[in-house]
């Protein structure tokens, strides 16, 4: 499976990371900088990503790539290396760990998403699949 990153999405990666980086939010919510390894490459890459708070200090964040038909490609990287990410988070660089979320406490994650930024229930709706719904965890706590 190959990855269409084409020059305008890396465009907008780069202004939304540099917004992300400057304010902390971007079209009305906050934002950070997930930083994975590539699941084949082995390469760093990072990609802007929404967020929301969980409810133990960790952060959840959606696979949601615009209501496209696949994850994005963040998210088969955090698959295959779940304990080697960074995010870049209010200033600070942290080490986190990915969890997939399932069953009911997905569904409750999703609502309170859905509920907080609309926008992301509209992606929901442009796409037959179901929507990841990672916590980063750090472990530190």
């Amino acid at each position: 499976m190959s990855f269409d990153t084409s020059p305008g999405t890396r465009l907008v990666n780069k202004n939304a990371a540099s917004r992300f980086r400057r304010t902390g939010k971007m079209l009305g919510f906050k934002g950070l900088i997930l930083t994975t390894v590539g699941a084949r490459s082995g390469t760093e890459r990072t990609s802007p990503v929404g967020w929301w708070p969980g409810p133990d200090g960790s952060w959840l964040i959606v696979a949601a790539a615009n209501g496209a038909a696949r994850n994005p490609a963040w998210y088969h990287n955090l698959a295959a290396h779940p304990d080697n990410v960074r995010i870049e988070v209010d200033g600070r660089t942290i080490r986190v760990t990915a969890e997939q979320l399932h069953g009911t406490e997905r569904a409750q994650a999703w609502q309170e998403i859905a509920t907080a930024t609309p926008r992301f229930a509209q992606y929901q709706d442009k796409t037959d699949r179901e929507l990841p719904v990672i916590r980063l965890v750090s472990p530190a706590g």
